[in-house]
């Protein structure tokens, strides 16, 4: 069993010893030390905070667990059942709610769960404040309400349309276009709740001819619910059994967005977020930012229109506070990740699918055209383990210092840029372990970087 503590959150497999997996102590415990952190900045005020949960089987009890202990700590609660991590997003400030939970374990299998924790911005809290979170949990620093003072719970179901809404309320969204061009798709949700939202998403945009698999939000997920190549062949099959056009696929929380074309080839999920930024770009100059370990061809479409691009450390918040100081117009992660604040700061699987539409409808073109009209690069990823006592931040100082000739970013790790390729080294923080991210052109070429970067460390060390 496996329990990890992070600022962003505890994440764990269901079962097991107190503190050795996300048992219902475990979850409990969390919950009253997020919502006793809420009521510390809050102090003068009724507090109120926004759940919801993706369709895993472990998700009514946590989610059972979660919200009496927010009640038993005088919180009111605003419970959206099965949800969207945007979706719940979305509603902590329109709800003008002090915090949110997301029961999710994203991309991992069925035995893990979460709780993702937000702020009243709707975005995932700091790291500062993830620390006081944890700290509050190590010294159970609870004091539960009285009585008459316990929270109260409101259903409300109402979100799904108001962020379908929302999207279609954006200027870029041109769902004209997207039910003139009449596209086939055929949808993989992994049986978690984007076989809700997703669905509903297309019919509102006007596309007619949806086929869906695995829609059904039992949580009982057909295959690795992570949205790679290895685990999309059912999807790949049907595409090219039925003649579609495209294919959809997200996670269980739906922040992760891969795109299959008609050919039953992989677009690629580093390329979600170039398609969606070339299309936003050509209508909204301005920056964007990817973190370090995305591929450049972000930054090459963002150049060549005598634009600015900006690499933030790997994670969600980093992206984000990176975007906000460059004021980007569009952004996000290379894991299909979409961040668009025009509608908010946070990774939206939707927004992404309602961009990326109106740019294929705009183009006129095949999605493997879309694709192949892009830079074509492959990204190889490896790491190297060391024995405990080697100094890992020695290493990547050295490195640094032996690629000082060449662009070198050490904001998160140490990234070197060789002409258009690049390497990412990175420590990992649970393990003596150096990981080794490598992009070129094509996959050969990037395995040969990364092996050389491979023997330089080993020679060194």
């Amino acid at each position: 069993m496996t329990l990890i503590k992070s600022i962003s959150g505890i994440r764990g497999t269901i079962g097991g010893k107190v503190d050795q997996g996300l048992t219902p102590v475990d979850a409990v415990k969390f919950a009253a030390a997020y919502g006793t952190w809420i009521k510390e900045n809050n102090s003068d005020k009724k507090v109120k905070i926004v759940i919801g949960r993706d369709a895993r089987i472990s998700g009514p009890m946590i989610s059972d667990l979660v919200i009496s202990t927010l009640i038993g700590l005088g919180i009111d609660v605003v419970n959206l059942g099965l949800s969207t991590t945007p979706t719940v997003e979305i509603a902590v400030p329109l709800e003008k709610a002090h915090g949110g939970i997301i029961l999710t374990a994203s991309h991992n299998p069925k035995q893990w769960n979460a709780l993702k924790l937000l702020n009243e911005k709707g975005e995932f809290i700091s790291g500062a404040d993830g620390e006081a979170v944890l700290s509050i949990a190590a010294d159970e620093r609870f004091d539960f309400a009285e009585v008459d003072d316990l929270g109260k719970v409101t259903m409300d179901d109402s979100y799904m349309q108001k962020h379908i809404d929302a999207i279609l309320a954006l200027p870029l969204v041109d769902a004209n276009s997207i039910k003139a061009a009449d596209f086939s798709i055929v949808v993989d949700a992994v049986n978690s709740s984007g076989g809700i939202f997703v669905p509903a998403l297309l019919k509102a945009l006007g596309v007619t001819n949806i086929t869906e698999m695995y829609c059904e939000p039992t949580g009982e997920f057909p295959h690795n619910p992570e949205p790679l190549p290895e685990h999309l062949t059912d999807l790949s099959d049907k595409i090219k059994e039925l003649g579609a056009e495209l294919g959809i696929t997200v996670d269980p929380d739906v922040d992760r967005l891969a795109l299959v074309c008609e050919d039953g080839s992989m677009f690629g999920e580093e390329y979600t977020l170039v398609a969606v930024a070339d299309y936003v770009l050509t209508h909204t100059p301005g920056a964007t930012v990817s973190n370090l370990s995305s591929t450049r061809a972000l930054r090459d479409i963002t150049e060549d229109r005598g634009l600015i691009y900006s690499a933030s450390a790997v994670g969600e918040v980093n992206v984000v506070a990176k975007m906000k100081e460059t004021n980007a117009v569009i952004g996000g992660e290379g894991n299909g990740g979409i961040i668009y604040p025009e509608l908010h700061y946070g990774r939206d699987s939707l927004v992404g699918i309602a961009l990326f539409l109106s740019h294929l409808a705009h183009k006129k073109m095949s999605v493997s055209q879309l694709r192949d009209s892009y830079p074509k690069y492959t990204i190889s990823k490896n790491k190297i383990e060391l024995t405990p006592d080697i100094d890992v931040d020695q290493v990547l100082t050295f490195m640094s210092l032996n690629y000082a000739h060449e662009e070198v970013d050490t904001t998160d790790g140490v990234k070197i840029y060789i002409g258009k390729e690049w390497v990412h080294l990175r420590k990992s923080n649970t393990e003596p372990i150096i990981r080794i991210y490598s992009e070129s052109e094509n996959e050969s070429k990037a395995n040969e970087l990364a092996e050389r970067i491979i023997r330089e460390i080993k020679a060194l060390i």
